[in-house]
């Protein structure tokens, strides 16, 4: 793929600011894409990834917003379109995990939010991207191995959740083939953020041995996986579920 491949275009990336949205971030401006992104908490951190894009030479910009309020999305387009004038790539990648074992308690409040975020929040995005993407656009959903594979026990609801958006995106594709806007999932195993580096090296070895490839996923490889499906070489891949999992899936 074309080293700019997508100078000119305009993305937008939720949960942009920390772990595999930040490494998007600067990997969809690398590529001469300018770029939104969404944060909910620390500002700083997010004003820290835009100075890092513009210094690569594409503009960005950082929006606070939350993924758990689908009535959200829409205002947050508004703003992308009025800052950048228009929208070509939609990364969804904001996501949180609740775990809630049957029968221990049912704490509906951060079930309700998880789907909300996961869930509501992508569909809420989705729709929102749809009325102004311009043809040949991309959506692009960073979603979950739990999605068709449940590895403990408590992640009922995540996966479920997880599973619904893949589901969803199998729809969308149909509803936006006639404008050429490819809409994708990708369902990810681990990978190595924050979250993962702050692990017990007990539990991270438990997890690397069940692994086919024997370790965790880097981000520039979920970058790479992104940036070609942004890219105009992905024209004909259209409501597909793809694995990044070291062959944890196989």
């Amino acid at each position: 793929m074309n080293e700019r491949e997508l100078e000119g275009k305009c993305a937008l990336v939720t949960g942009g600011s920390r772990g595999i949205g930040r490494a998007l971030v600067l990997a969809l401006a690398e590529h001469g894409a300018d770029v939104a992104f969404t944060y909910h908490s620390s500002a700083a951190e997010a004003h820290a990834v835009a100075d890092e894009v513009e210094r690569q030479g594409a503009r960005a910009k950082a929006y606070r917003s939350d993924q758990g309020d689908p009535a959200a999305a829409k205002p947050l387009v508004a703003a992308v379109m009025d800052d950048f004038g228009r929208l070509d790539i939609l990364i969804n990648n904001a996501g949180v995990a609740v775990t809630q074992r049957l029968g221990d308690g049912d704490d509906y409040a951060a079930l309700d939010r998880m789907w909300a975020i996961n869930t509501m929040g992508v569909i809420a995005s989705i729709r929102a991207a749809a009325h102004v993407m311009s043809d040949d656009g991309r959506i692009i959903t960073i979603g979950s191995l739990s999605g068709t594979r449940a590895s403990s026990a408590g992640a009922a609801d995540y996966c479920g959740s997880k599973a619904a958006v893949a589901g969803y995106t199998r729809g969308a594709a149909h509803d936006l083939a006639p404008r050429r806007i490819t809409v994708n999932i990708i369902e990810s195993g681990m990978m190595s953020t924050d979250m993962a580096h702050n692990m017990r090296e007990a539990a991270k070895a438990k997890i690397s041995a069940a692994i086919p490839l024997r370790r965790f996923g880097d981000l520039s490889e979920m970058s790479a996986l992104v940036t070609f499906l942004a890219s105009s070489a992905a024209a004909y891949i259209t409501g597909a579920t793809l694995s990044i999992d070291g062959g944890l899936s196989a």
